[in-house]
């Protein structure tokens, strides 16, 4: 048995380009032949994928091919094409309407990849949602069989040494906010902003906001937000933007409170990774973040500037509340990560194998 993988891209630090990884692994850690197809590799992941143009000569029934799905692409229309066994991964794709004033072109693709995905409701072997939210989107378009394997992730990613530099620029005695993602619209990091500025007006003015992410493709975004920034008269905010793993790793250990005001999420994979670095996390209840927190951390059902920017205010300054979400998220980290995925994972494999 042969499973491929095909990914629109093959990026650093991005979630899907890690899971293909991980599932990479797994597969080759059972004995089974893999690799991972892309219409692109950025310069980082060099070596670590095909080209997609050359899948065609790897064409078998017996094969089965995994296709991340998240965004209109010519890896999915190939693999619409194709007669492998189809394993359709769902990352899900966020509306085309939180792109448009920014990124046309990916409005675009977000739109075309809504359109792409019903047509593989027949194609489709199985489809798997990252989570509960996205299969049942799933399965409201149709598709049978479906099923839920939570984002695969390295276990050592984030056991990495931290990088000196970002301990020393800001291990201080500022209050660290912390957000890791892209500085995309759904993202909604204008709302975090106006938590610290709240924070920094009303609290303590000794307080910092870190934005961890790139922003490839929506620069009139992030130079939005800076203007934003400055329209609020906003301190101390940093857009470090694509970071090291090292980096990463000490942008999680300086953080007091990781907050995340996002309005479109099928699974947010950095939550996990605050809980796992010992962050308490604040974050609105939208698409799969309530499933992913695991009811743990601190779920917004509002967006109450004030109310939020007191209560990361208790998160800090109160050691028994912080020890008890703390305790909390270390909970639900450890249930996750007990679930063995990658044995999930292989029994899906088989499943689709003998379709």
């Amino acid at each position: 048995m042969l499973v491929h993988q095909m990914v629109a891209s093959l990026t650093f630090g991005d979630a899907i380009g890690n899971e293909a990884l991980r599932i990479q692994s797994v597969l080759r850690s059972h004995g089974v032949e893999s690799e991972i197809y892309a219409e692109s590799t950025d310069s980082v992941m060099s070596g670590r994928a095909r080209e997609l143009s050359q899948y065609p000569s790897m064409v078998s029934l017996d094969n089965v091919l995994l296709l991340h799905f998240s965004i209109g692409s010519k890896s999915a229309s190939l693999a619409r094409e194709l007669p492998d066994r189809l394993l359709l991964r769902y990352h899900n794709i966020t509306p085309a309407h939180w792109f448009a004033d920014f990124a046309p072109k990916v409005a675009r693709q977000c739109s075309r990849g809504r359109q792409e995905l019903a047509a593989f409701v027949e194609r489709t072997a199985l489809a798997l949602g990252v989570s509960e939210y996205n299969r049942s989107e799933l399965e409201g378009l149709g598709f049978q069989p479906t099923g839920v394997l939570p984002l695969l992730s390295d276990p050592d990613r984030l056991a990495a040494s931290p990088s000196p530099v970002v301990e020393a620029l800001f291990d201080d005695d500022l209050t660290n906010f912390l957000f890791v993602g892209r500085v995309i619209p759904n993202k909604r990091l204008e709302d975090v902003m106006k938590v610290v500025k709240y924070y920094q007006r009303f609290i303590d003015r000794k307080c910092r906001l870190i934005f961890v992410g790139e922003w490839r493709d929506f620069e009139r975004y992030y130079e939005s937000l800076v203007g934003f920034a400055d329209a609020l008269d906003l301190k101390n905010v940093e857009f470090p933007g694509r970071v090291s793993t090292e980096e990463l790793v000490a942008y999680y250990r300086v953080a007091d409170v990781f907050l995340c005001m996002s309005e479109h999420e099928g699974f947010c994979a950095p939550l996990l990774e605050a809980y796992e670095m010992g962050v308490p996390v604040i974050a609105y209840d939208t698409g799969a973040v309530s499933e992913t927190l695991g009811g743990a951390g601190i779920l917004l059902h509002e967006k109450k500037i004030d109310e939020i920017a007191e209560l990361a205010h208790l998160l800090v300054t109160d050691p028994e509340l912080r020890d008890r979400v703390l305790s909390a998220q270390d909970r639900a980290f450890d249930e996750r990560i007990s679930q063995n995925d990658g044995e999930q994972l292989m029994r899906f494999v088989e499943r689709v194998s003998r379709s």
